[in-house]
């Protein structure tokens, strides 16, 4: 079944992008483009323990350039944004450049995107005060990731934590935000723990999955979606495997990470990321984790859902397609693509040790409050509406 259409779509702006392995090499000069002066955010430790950290510095010598440093530890605050464009506004700053994990790229772009408006950031978060428009201008920011997960170098949207029962995961998201450069050398992924390959992996191919069966599901981004998943299938598990040390697997999470920022910017996702955004604020749960935990839950409730009340949705299709892009065969019915589906889901969280949402806080009392703050932007283009029960039911599987 041809699953493909060509109804009109619309594809925002993306960065320029450098991938191969050594582009890490480019970073000095394409920022030396921007002015002399750079303002890098990074992590809290693990970059400066490579080797890339003094490989860094030497390009900026060699460019003539001359840097200040923020490190975010964590998932990055409103307050660290803001605290880092205090700090820095009137600073001068040419060029920034988010080198690290999604948590370390969404500070930089929040930060790149305040330098020169000077408000606090929490008058832009979706959700969260008073939303003004964000009109710029935006300091030019280049995006490097070291880790292959959350496909921030390819989006327009700073996501922002505060945490505890009153918190919120929101984002600080415009076009004028993407960054002018991602550059993704998969050699940067050598050094990820195993429990990072298999969170921020999880990520990714959730990510595939959510924006291939979303509503806003698009001829080009099929494209894309599919050689995205056949590459997270051919290199989640021998990364994690290997702890990172698998050069051809770097290469194809580091290109399916990608892919997954560049659709989910174009089509938005699905009800693994309407959880993770409450789950993510209420509880001190990963953000990988939650989506390793929850989609072979959320696969098989949307598919059930589907059956029961619209056995007539493309989804269906759609799903069924994934399973024969993951599952590498081509299934006689579309019930067995679903089971297949579903059943490698769940080893793949199995296999990659992602630990229950109940280990990190999340009791039977608490499900309530979850459901509650779920119906944010990515539910919206989940295939169906899922009820309360249902979408509670999703978190029971995983509790």
């Amino acid at each position: 079944m041809a699953i493909t259409s060509f109804h009109p779509f619309s594809i925002a702006r993306l960065p320029r992008i450098e991938f191969g392995s050594g582009k890490f090499n480019l970073v000095g000069r394409i920022a030396s483009q921007y002015g002399k002066r750079a303002l890098l955010v990074t992590g809290a430790v693990s970059f400066f323990k490579t080797e890339y950290w003094e490989l860094l510095q030497a390009q900026f010598k060699r460019h003539d350039m001359t840097f200040d440093t923020v490190n975010i530890n964590g998932e990055p605050s409103p307050k660290m944004v803001d605290d880092a464009v205090t700090q820095y506004a009137g600073k001068q700053i040419d060029v920034v450049i988010g080198v690290g994990g999604g948590s370390a790229l969404d500070a930089a772009k929040a930060i790149a995107g305040l330098l020169k408006v000077k408000r606090s950031v929490m008058d832009y978060l979706e959700g969260v005060g008073p939303e003004l428009p964000y009109k710029g201008p935006s300091t030019p920011f280049i995006a490097v990731p070291t880790t292959a997960g959350t496909g921030s170098e390819a989006t327009k949207n700073a996501v922002l934590s505060k945490h505890g029962l009153d918190g919120f995961k929101k984002s600080f998201r415009d076009d004028r935000l993407v960054a002018e450069y991602a550059i993704v050398d998969p050699d940067l992924l050598g050094s990820c723990p195993r429990q990072v390959i298999a969170a921020n992996g999880m990520d990714a191919l959730t990510q595939l999955i959510e924006s291939y069966v979303s509503l806003k599901a698009n001829a080009l981004n099929d494209a894309l979606g599919v050689s995205g998943l056949r590459a997270a299938r051919d290199g989640l598990l021998p990364l994690y495997r290997s702890e990172g040390q698998d050069a051809q697997a770097r290469e194809r999470m580091a290109y399916a990470s990608m892919i997954s920022g560049i659709n989910l910017a174009q089509t938005g996702l699905g009800s693994v990321h309407g959880l993770a955004s409450p789950l993510g604020a209420f509880y001190p749960i990963p953000h990988g984790v939650v989506c390793g935990a929850l989609v072979g839950a959320a696969t098989e409730m949307n598919i059930n859902a589907m059956c029961q009340r619209e056995p007539g949705n493309p989804a269906l299709a759609r799903y069924a397609r994934i399973s024969d892009v993951l599952c590498e065969k081509r299934h006689k019915t579309q019930e067995d693509a679903w089971q297949d589906l579903i059943r490698l889901l769940h080893q793949w969280t199995d296999e990659l040790n992602l630990q229950r949402l109940g280990s990190y806080g999340l009791d039977a009392a608490g499900l309530d409050h979850v459901v509650a703050h779920s119906s944010g932007s990515s539910m919206q283009t989940n295939p169906i509406i899922l009820t309360d029960e249902e979408i509670k039911a999703v978190l029971v599987e995983r509790l």
